[in-house]
């Protein structure tokens, strides 16, 4: 049960005993007695295991070179790991030197201050309101974290039948943590110190319009939803803040956590990472604390605009990724697609504020990808069964999860038509779900645009 606590302890004395410092050998050498010296209470911080007790002892040898007069030197720790009986902690590996490591347990870097390392220390309850893919996952990761965790259900029966099956048929192999609690009573929001949206954007208004008063004024909220309100074209984090903070004289900061994350991957444990987008640097590092874990890396941004807006839009074009598919117009098709929509939804985002270098990361080019390629997406789905001949109702009668780029495609329209933005894809993929295009005139018509120099902005 402890080896992210062990090999987390580990790779961060790898990180600070790993470090160099350029200065005298006197200096040097006292600046490197300290940090070995906060590394090590660190370490020792980290090794308890809450659920019995046991602590675990921390070993050390160390290994000091000075390679010149002027002392740039190099320094380098290998921990080894044992509780007071002299037993190892399963599945710990003891590497002979651990520095600079970059493997997925790694915990975000710590800060080495004159008084020590600091570090964010986990929320003590989190709340996941939703009951879908994105909260089973990751109440599984918090689980793992040893934080206690709480689901939030809109529906009685479905939290009845979660919280005495503890599984769910879009997960197959998947098993909730029982550690973790499963409610729609929205009382448990009052202890909550972190609040996760995890309701699909068309509905997160009426919720939290209907759970908001119970929770605590100040305690954050991030967003997992990815769309935009169809009516409003606003942003899952854009209506979380004016459900919740219009009244409230200290109001709850508002952060998101998106990137390529197929639920089904993340619930067999899948190697993943994501970003953590507020303008509140301090709630982004929090939340990047907080969600990192062995198979998730979290990185940090202030371009919340940009991150959202990269979620939402991928959407739509996933769709058309998914007509592609239906049609079998293969691979140079499909990556063509990915290249434009990518140019489409770029123009659109700098247009609203987001930074252009946000959606050639991870929460654009690398979600597009995923949505776009893997089996499992919902809205690449929904194209491909459109491209062979399904009405857009009887898809979304049928499917068991929301579909977030069908209303995402008309209000992403509207928007680009707004600002003079040309999103001749996105029109393409709102034409077939609402006008009835024929997936084939719709390629005809792309097909037919004049051409011209290829530019992104």
């Amino acid at each position: 049960e402890l080896p992210l606590e062990a090999l987390s302890a580990a790779s961060i004395l790898g990180r600070v005993a790993g470090g160099r410092f350029d200065r005298g050998r006197s200096q040097c050498r006292h600046k490197w007695v300290r940090t070995r010296r906060v590394a090590e209470e660190y370490a020792r911080g980290l090794l308890r295991d809450r659920s019995t007790g046991r602590v675990w002892r921390v070993e050390f040898d160390w290994t000091v070179r000075c390679r010149s007069s002027a002392c740039s030197g190099r320094f380098e720790g290998g921990p080894a790991v044992e509780d007071a009986f002299g037993d190892r902690p399963p599945q710990v590996r003891y590497p002979a030197s651990v520095h600079h490591s970059t493997a997925a347990h790694d915990l975000p870097e710590p800060v080495l201050t004159e008084h020590g390392l600091s570090e964010h220390a986990l929320p003590e309850h989190v709340v996941l309101v939703g009951d879908g893919q994105m909260s089973l996952v990751l109440a599984d990761l918090l689980a793992v974290r040893r934080v206690k965790t709480t689901i939030l259900s809109p529906f009685e029966a479905e939290a009845a039948r979660l919280g005495s099956t503890r599984t769910s048929v879009r997960l197959p192999n998947f098993r909730l943590d029982p550690a973790v609690v499963v409610t729609c009573d929205a009382a448990h929001l009052v202890s909550a110190s972190l609040v996760v949206c995890a309701i699909p954007t068309q509905f997160i208004r009426a919720t939290f319009a209907r759970v908001g008063a119970s929770i605590p004024s100040g305690v954050p909220v991030v967003s997992v939803a990815k769309g935009i309100e169809a009516d409003t074209f606003r942003l899952p984090c854009d209506i979380l803040d004016e459900t919740l903070n219009r009244t409230r004289a200290k109001p709850s900061p508002i952060a998101a956590l998106s990137g390529p994350t197929i639920a089904a991957e993340l619930a067999r444990r899948l190697p993943a990472a994501l970003v953590a987008a507020s303008p509140d640097s301090a709630l982004a590092a929090s939340l990047q604390a907080t969600f990192t874990s062995p198979w998730t890396r979290i990185y940090q941004s202030n371009d919340l605009i940009g991150v959202e807006l990269a979620g939402a839009c991928k959407n739509v074009i996933a769709i058309a990724a998914g007509v592609v598919d239906g049609m079998a117009l293969g691979m140079n098709t499909k990556s063509a697609l990915l290249a434009r929509g990518l140019a489409e939804i770029a123009r659109v985002g700098v247009a609203l504020g987001g930074r252009l270098e946000t959606f050639f990361g991870i929460t654009g080019v690398g979600d597009l990808a995923t949505t776009c390629f893997a089996p499992e997406g919902r809205n690449r789905s929904f194209g491909e069964a459109l491209a062979r001949g399904e009405s857009p109702e009887a898809i979304l009668a049928r499917m068991t999860s929301v579909v977030e780029g069908v209303p995402t495609s008309r209000a992403l329209v509207r928007v680009a038509r707004e600002h003079g933005i040309e999103v001749p894809i996105c029109e393409a993929v709102a034409a077939m779900v609402y006008d009835g295009l024929d997936p084939r005139e719709a390629l005809r018509q792309l097909m037919s645009r004049a051409t011209g120099t290829e530019r992104i902005g």
